[in-house]
């Protein structure tokens, strides 16, 4: 059915990806483009198959407020979340071929969540379709199995709509070929339509939030976390992991998913870490939290919710979340240990790094001189965690500990000599005053 009044000009902006922070902010920022070119019709061209409730309530409840006659085209797919938003819009359009519905809460496994999950969703898509006098017991048809509605679906099943169904019903205006026919049907030309252009900001943020950058991000921060605290004052390293943060953090506090408390969580975790390396003897109570706390900042910030309170995000992400940090913080560690000292010593290394001047007539060195040091006694001059510095004959030398954790002062003895590493083990109950 055409609709008979003139519209002058009509703001355009895609939706054809999963509904998350991304998508809002994208949707957000054209909206208000569009109230700043005084549009008449705000339209969304929708290909999804849903996304976060919360991101999709947000939408939602832009497109209930607005002044903007809204119009969704649905070109292929508006599932779940994406029901949800068209029908928040004046206007349902549908391209042939299109399907929208099946909007029950599930887990990333495609399995239905309990119920109070899709009491939630089923008060949703009811207030919503209320608000646009569409009928509300079709809106909960789509979330509801046991809705029964004989002449539209068997009993027991999710309603899904074809675009001739969806018509029939009186939930969309029209079923349509095109995109042109939509504009026909609100009798614009298409000359009086601008659409939504993505910035390089757009791209890169877009890029930033995509889970596998996130996981190489986290590597970064874990990684230069590492070095810097094997080999303090090495420069390069807390630079790395502080860029790698502000990349993992920016766009997500951008979008609203990160919190200040997140990131505090995260900084006091670096913070216990540092005291635990430095300040406190031993790896214990200190250690531990911190590894938790840099875990929960990491993965908290990744999703969102109200203080610990996840019901607001899709399921199953808590735990996809803490699957990627874990992960991430695994696979650098094997890393680290498997080329950690061969990246420390590399020259490309070296020409990024600020080193300290480290003169001979300090007692050190460049290299392990070639002479046997297999069972030489020394000292250990720093807290080898497990590698640090030790003092062999008045000479200081790099040294890994077999022991895993030698301390300060702690007299030890060489077991091993491969390449530039030496490998040495504590002296029991002896020890020398530095």
């Amino acid at each position: 059915m055409a609709i008979m009044s003139h519209a002058q000009s009509i703001f355009k902006t895609d939706l054809k990806e999963d509904v998350g922070p991304n998508s809002w902010r994208i949707i957000k920022k054209s909206y208000d483009q569009a109230l700043v070119e005084k549009s008449d019709y705000f339209l969304i061209e929708m290909n999804t198959f849903g996304g976060a409730v919360n991101f999709a309530d947000s939408i939602r409840t832009l497109l209930l407020n607005s002044p903007i006659k809204t119009v969704v085209y649905i070109n292929n797919n508006a599932a779940s979340a994406g029901t949800l938003i068209s029908l928040a819009s004046d206007h349902i359009f549908m391209q042939s071929g299109s399907s929208l519905g099946a909007a029950s809460v599930v887990n990333p496994q495609g399995e239905i969540m309990p119920e109070k999950y899709q009491s939630y969703m089923r008060g949703l898509m009811r207030a919503t379709a209320e608000a646009k006098r569409r009928d509300p017991k079709i809106a909960e048809a789509f979330v509801d199995p046991s809705i029964s509605i004989p002449e539209i679906k068997q009993d027991g099943k999710i309603l899904t709509f074809t675009a001739s169904e969806a018509a029939k019903a009186n939930i969309i205006n029209a079923e349509v070929k095109s995109l042109n026919e939509v504009y026909q049907q609100l009798n614009v030309q298409p000359s009086n339509v601008k659409s939504y252009k993505k910035t390089w900001v757009d791209q890169v943020i877009g890029f930033l939030v995509n889970p596998i950058v996130h996981g190489l991000l986290i590597m970064g921060i874990i990684g230069g976390i590492y070095f810097e605290l094997q080999t303090p004052g090495i420069g390069f390293a807390i630079v790395l992991a502080t860029v790698c943060a502000v990349l993992f953090f920016a766009p997500l506090y951008l979008q609203g998913l990160a919190d200040n408390w997140e990131i505090a969580i995260f900084v006091i975790g670096v913070v216990l870490l540092a005291l635990e390396v430095f300040v406190i003897p031993g790896f214990g109570v200190a250690g531990i939290l911190g590894i938790i706390f840099v875990l929960c900042g990491l993965s908290f910030s990744m999703l969102a919710n109200d203080f610990f309170d996840f019901k607001i995000s899709k399921p199953g992400v808590l735990m996809n979340s803490f699957l990627i940090v874990i992960g991430s913080m695994v696979l650098s560690v094997v890393l680290l240990v498997l080329f950690g000292r061969n990246i420390l010593h590399s020259p490309a290394f070296k020409r990024l790094v600020l080193a300290d001047e480290q003169r001979a007539d300090s007692g050190y060195t460049s290299s392990v001189p070639k002479v046997n040091m297999i069972n030489k006694t020394g000292v250990a001059r720093t807290v080898l965690r497990p590698s640090g510095k030790i003092e062999v004959d008045g000479v200081w030398y790099d040294a890994v500990a077999l022991d895993s954790y030698i301390d300060l002062g702690e007299q030890i003895i060489v077991e091993k000599h491969e390449n530039y590493n030496l490998f040495v083990r504590r002296v029991a109950d002896k020890t020398v005053q530095s």
